[in-house]
């Protein structure tokens, strides 16, 4: 990587369901045409869909270069999953602008200590990092309680409340006297230029390049590479599916539970089907990516509202379900079998 020098770089995190990856979408519309990005997503699911989702909308021959992490917080394991990824990524792409979004239940406190390590120093230039919120949750204490939530305030330069066209009256002024008097204006910054409302995640392109702020250095990461040691380089292996055509992975943590299903590309499901049986289960968070009968499709659901919309590629049909309860999973694979049109060359 010693021919890569300063990649302005900028962390995009916020809890689940908050809309950081259509942030990101709206982000990569804005890129000038010239410019190579690079962005590195992480999830907390084990079968990553933002990647299919991102991919699925933009494309290498765009400038938009994309890898995925999933399976909870890239940061842990030594910082190696996250690592590997990245320098992968920066070599493949060698990008103008590199966007790094962490799982909405991961540490972006840790996330930036990696990025400030010796080994990035001269190849990163960190920017701003953008923390999305939704105001209307500011008075839930699983949020408001929850660690990860307040380090992903209290870390962020500029902090954006996003879905502000679902907001009642009270919920933005709420969350400003929610952020003074957690974190004080002094430690926050807040002013009328560093606290945003925006809709469907629509951030502004000159947000990215403000500079972070001088405490993001101090930051250490105890499980770091010494200094006179080289991140490894190498490839994740891709999901193998079993000869039955379809697999299924759980993960947990920080209170929550997922399962994913990933699904050989031959299968091809309803999706008429898909909706109503998605529209019916209440999960914390749903994300899908499914060949249908009527092309790709890609489900997206949070707080309740289901949103659907055509990809124009996918390497496969795969869907990750987060939940505080497990027991929302008991009969969701039975089910996802009923909405299957055809399944060639498979037993099951």
């Amino acid at each position: 990587m010693s021919t890569l020098n300063a990649i302005p770089t900028n962390v995009i995190t916020g809890f689940l369901g908050v809309g950081k990856s259509t942030a990101i979408l709206s982000l990569l519309k804005q890129k000038p045409d010239h410019e190579r990005w690079a962005v590195l997503v992480n999830e907390f699911g084990e079968v990553g869909i933002d990647g299919s989702l991102i991919s699925g909308k933009e494309s290498e021959a765009s400038g938009v270069f994309i890898r995925e992490v999933p399976g909870g917080c890239m940061c842990c394991a030594a910082g190696l999953p996250m690592q590997i990824a990245l320098n992968r990524l920066l070599t493949q792409a060698k990008p103008h602008r590199l966007l790094i979004e962490p799982t909405g239940l991961g540490h972006p406190q840790e996330v930036l200590a990696v990025l400030s390590a010796d080994h990035y120093k001269k190849v990163l230039e960190l920017q701003a990092t953008i923390t999305l919120v939704d105001a209307r949750k500011i008075n839930i204490p699983r949020y408001t309680e929850h660690a990860t939530f307040n380090q992903q305030l209290a870390i962020a330069d500029v902090i954006v409340a996003n879905k502000a066209d679902q907001y009642q009256a009270e919920d933005f002024p709420a969350l400003l006297d929610f952020l003074e008097m957690r974190f004080g204006k002094n430690q926050v910054g807040l002013s009328s230029k560093s606290v945003f409302q925006v809709s469907q995640g629509e951030l502004a392109i000159e947000w990215l390049a403000t500079p972070a702020r001088e405490h993001q250095q101090e930051y250490h990461y105890h499980h770091s590479l010494h200094s006179d040691q080289q991140p490894v380089v190498e490839d994740f292996p891709p999901i193998t599916l079993p000869v039955e055509g379809f697999l299924c992975v759980d993960n947990q943590g920080e209170g929550f539970f997922s399962r994913g299903w990933v699904f050989s590309p031959e299968w091809v499901f309803d999706a008429t089907k898909l909706y109503s049986l998605l529209l019916g289960v209440d999960a914390e968070r749903i994300k899908g990516v499914f060949v249908t009968e009527q092309g790709i499709t890609a489900y997206n659901k949070a707080d309740g509202v289901l949103t659907e919309f055509e990809l124009d590629d996918c390497l496969d049909s795969r869907i990750e379900c987060i939940s505080t309860d497990p027991k929302v999973y008991a009969n969701l694979e039975t089910s996802l079998f009923a909405c299957v049109l055809s399944k060639p060359h498979s037993s099951v």
